[in-house]
């Protein structure tokens, strides 16, 4: 976990630290806008059942695909980090030679 003190030193990075929680925000999100969407998927088959149900299927669809993009764009950051603690590991094998 970081401290406080972190967010104004430049030695070691947070994103890492902090990336799970805004992935779970970004998941709560997605579902919310599927509860919405389906909500109004069921509003709108009083008026039309065939548009109700196309909108209530793109709802579910949306969620599904949003949190598929947001796992994959977390995971692509976390690479990102990775990536760099390993060329600086790399690094530092060099520089003992």
């Amino acid at each position: 976990m970081f401290e406080f003190r972190d967010l104004f030193q430049w030695d070691r990075f947070i994103t890492p630290t902090i990336i799970k929680t805004f992935y779970w925000l970004v998941i709560a999100m997605w579902v919310l806008f599927g509860i919405s969407g389906i909500f109004s998927g069921l509003a709108a088959m009083a008026v039309s059942p065939f548009g109700g149900f196309i909108l209530l299927l793109t709802s579910l669809a949306g969620v599904v695909v949003g949190i598929i993009f947001s796992r994959i764009a977390a995971e692509f950051i976390l690479i990102v980090f990775r990536i760099n603690e390993h060329l600086g590991a790399i690094r530092d094998q060099g520089q003992g030679h």
